[in-house]
């Protein structure tokens, strides 16, 4: 039995849940998300809860319950609170700016990086902080790796893109001993 997916999924009043074959669709104050389900999953809302279980006992059924209950749930997390990352420009001279539909970074590279901000996600810069708002965390998430990954914190001066309150262990210099002889 799956912890996870044994737990019923509260549906706040605001949200309005629409099942039809194997999609859900959420909508809410902050927008809309749809999401397929796999024919292995039984749902179905009783009061203001939503449960989801397994159709049959088989392992792949399972370990799909507890997955599809948490997706669905920051889905209804998402339609009414949204998601947040935010990450952190560490150098110097290093510094990132929205230009139009692009966001241009300066991280140590001969050139500028550019990357293009998707149409569903708030991507805003303050000083050296990014922050990327929306209502798909995994969206969200992946948009965040996708900067991060343009140049990773480095393991000596601790420079690069970094989550904000992500904490790099420096490794210490290496000292070139002397030799007597």
């Amino acid at each position: 039995m799956s912890k996870i997916g044994k737990k019923p999924i509260f549906i706040p009043p605001e949200v309005k849940l629409e099942i039809f074959d194997q999609k859900i669709r959420v909508q809410g104050p902050k927008g809309v998300l749809e999401r397929e389900l796999p024919s292995l999953l039984k749902i179905e809302i009783k009061d203001s809860y939503l449960h989801l279980s397994p159709k049959d006992d088989t392992k792949k059924a399972k370990s799909l319950w507890g997955l599809y209950r948490t997706l669905i749930y920051n889905m209804i997390e998402g339609v009414t609170k949204g998601f947040e990352k935010k990450l952190e420009i560490v150098g110097v001279g290093y510094g990132a700016n929205i230009e139009g539909k692009e966001l241009v970074l300066k991280v140590g590279y001969a050139h500028l990086v550019r990357v293009p901000l998707p149409d569903d996600l708030n991507v805003s810069v303050e000083k050296n902080i990014i922050t990327i708002q929306g209502i798909d965390k995994e969206k969200v998430g992946n948009f965040a790796a996708k900067i991060r990954s343009i140049r990773k914190p480095d393991a000596y001066k601790g420079k690069g893109i970094r989550y904000f309150g992500e904490e790099i262990k420096l490794k210490p210099v290496k000292k070139i001993v002397a030799s007597s002889g």
